[in-house]
């Protein structure tokens, strides 16, 4: 555990497999043994998360969820080891129960398994409510803020912003409650903030927002999730070429990156790709992309697949390569469906539709048209109930506690009168551009075909 906070990754390997032999081979009381199962499990899971390993998690995961079944029925009644040393029981039951829903989370929101990840987050904050009634423990209080902002990022992605937005108010109130929770949780509010400030197109807020959140996180992951969201604001910017080429260098996947994780380096693959798309360098943009299906394939990374997919699929409809193009698309397609990931569908069925008429598939253009019309209203709808909401001034908060109170809005930000004006201007640049990584960010790119 304590190699896992100093983030000594290399050294934990071996500690852990040594320490799942002496756990299993230990004789005792059988809800003392399962105690340390589980103590032992979480710590394994978590080792391989931090890593964005998601694909070689599963057999842990699986292990700890039939571990605390087992352990639920079990009863506390039985009879007692006589040394003391026997004794170690690190959580009670009931909180053990809600933090295996909480890496379990983790894990569905990772791997993109989002209406999975709504599921267990529901399941554990109905469990927190029946156990703050009766206890105040300051780790439920911890774990519910990691749940919010967990399911606060899959919000983003399935186009729920309005609903995010509010549970970031959640987590402000969490933590005008409990300083000790706002300085240990305060750079991941920022960088939520942040995260929706691009899902809205508020570039200037959303780099406010990181800015503030990089000087808030001495996290080597955090701060590696961070600057490559900023690093996507930058590009969608398109006049950052200093402060962007700075960025890069930090987190260049090629040569000393940052930290240990797999799927945070897929994701700076994945950024080096969208850049050098956007420098019309096609060949060095589909190197950086077949690096990221690699990686994410690997790893069941299904979000970072289905956006390197349907951003291969552009570029080759670019270079007028329409048979290679459909066959990075439709398949992307279907991955964000299973996810589901709104705002890649948006962008698959503009795709889509260009890519059916320019073939003269009329009627499989007229349906991808419709599609495309749908998502748009959705995404629509949602940013106009998101920008109307008093929490939307909680963009502008960099310094400080969180905000008491919100004042209402007026009416749409400009943000919204941008997006109006998208359908037009999307042809030509971004519209929306979120980095897609191993804790779950949004990635999205809607630079409609010339």
């Amino acid at each position: 555990m304590l190699l896992l906070m100093e983030r000594k990754l290399q050294e934990v390997h071996p500690l852990l497999t040594l320490c799942g032999q002496i756990v299993e081979n230990w004789q005792g009381n059988p809800i003392q043994k399962e105690s340390l199962r589980v103590f032992f499990l979480v710590l394994q899971v978590t080792h391989y998360l931090d890593a964005g390993q998601v694909k070689s998690v599963k057999p842990c995961l699986k292990q700890l969820q039939q571990c605390i079944q087992t352990i639920s029925t079990l009863h506390d009644d039985e009879i007692l080891p006589s040394n003391p040393a026997d004794l170690f029981h690190w959580l009670p039951k009931e909180h053990m129960c809600v933090l295996v829903y909480l890496v379990t989370v983790m894990h569905s929101m990772q791997a993109g398994y989002l209406e999975k990840a709504q599921k267990y987050t529901d399941k554990a904050l109905m469990q927190l409510e029946k156990l703050k009634m009766l206890d105040c423990s300051p780790i439920l209080s911890s774990f519910q803020v990691i749940l919010l902002e967990h399911i606060i990022m899959c919000r983003l992605v399935t186009g729920h912003k309005a609903t995010a937005l509010q549970e970031i108010s959640q987590v402000c109130q969490l933590c005008q409650q409990s300083p000790r929770l706002f300085s240990n949780h305060a750079a991941q509010l920022h960088t939520l903030l942040g995260l929706y400030c691009i899902s809205v197109n508020c570039m200037d807020n959303a780099e406010a927002q990181f800015t503030t959140a990089l000087r808030m996180t001495t996290h080597q992951e955090l701060w590696t999730f961070i600057v490559t969201n900023l690093a996507s604001v930058y590009i969608r910017e398109g006049n950052r070429h200093q402060e962007l080429y700075s960025l890069l260098e930090r987190i260049n996947p090629d040569h000393n990156f940052p930290v240990s994780s797999h799927c945070l380096r897929a994701a700076a693959f994945y950024i080096r790709g969208l850049l050098s798309f956007f420098q019309g360098r096609y060949n060095e943009a589909k190197r950086f992309l077949r690096e990221t299906l690699k990686m994410s394939n690997a790893e069941d990374l299904n979000r970072l697949t289905a956006c390197s997919l349907v951003l291969l699929g552009h570029i080759f409809y670019v270079l007028g390569n329409h048979r290679e193009s459909n066959n990075m698309v439709v398949p992307a397609m279907q991955l964000a469906s299973k996810i589901p990931d709104m705002s890649v569908q948006l962008w698959s069925s503009a795709l889509l539709k260009d890519l059916n008429k320019a073939c003269g598939n009329t009627m499989d253009a007229h349906e991808a048209a419709q599609m495309h019309q749908n998502f748009s209203q959705q995404l629509l709808q949602d940013h106009i109930a998101a920008c109307s909401l008093p929490e939307h001034n909680l963009i502008s908060w960099t310094d400080g506690p969180p905000p008491v109170q919100f004042q209402a809005q007026n009416g749409p930000t400009t943000s919204l009168a941008s997006l109006l004006q998208g359908q037009r201007a999307a042809r030509t640049r971004l519209h929306r551009v979120e980095a897609a990584a191993g804790h779950g960010f949004p990635a999205y790119e809607d630079k409609s075909i010339p």
